[in-house]
């Protein structure tokens, strides 16, 4: 599975943006997806996933209510699209895939094979 992610940018704080994540190789209904972040200094962290159908998504308490994980499956396409942003969401988001035959998303980052390149959300104040 090959990840492009894209989207990232500057934005205000209170904006919003969509992050995309364009798939190509396996069949993209045939595993879950997610998207971790990185801040400066920081670990990485889980920000969403959800399943191979568009069912199920989950995503972590810190962007509960602002943050909302959706997939296309006819276009090989993940998003994540970002309300109300904060500059503590400033970081290189990243999507990334299970397995083909993966089908249910988790939170834990060595649970996905493959990765895209990370695309930056600066959110100033």
């Amino acid at each position: 599975v090959q990840l492009q992610a894209s989207g990232g940018g500057l934005v205000q704080a209170g904006g919003s943006l969509r992050l995309s994540c364009a798939a190509s190789g396996p069949t993209f209904s045939s595993y879950a997806i997610g998207w971790f972040r990185q801040a400066p200094g920081k670990d990485r962290e889980f920000v969403a996933t959800i399943n191979y159908g568009g069912g199920i998504p989950y995503v972590a308490d810190s962007v509960k209510g602002r943050f909302t994980i959706s997939r296309d499956n006819a276009e090989s396409t993940g998003y994540l699209q970002m309300d109300n942003l904060k500059t503590e969401d400033t970081a290189v988001y990243y999507c990334a895939a299970r397995s083909p035959g993966r089908l249910h998303g988790t939170n834990r980052a060595t649970d996905y094979t493959s990765w895209g390149q990370g695309t930056l959300v600066t959110v100033s104040s």
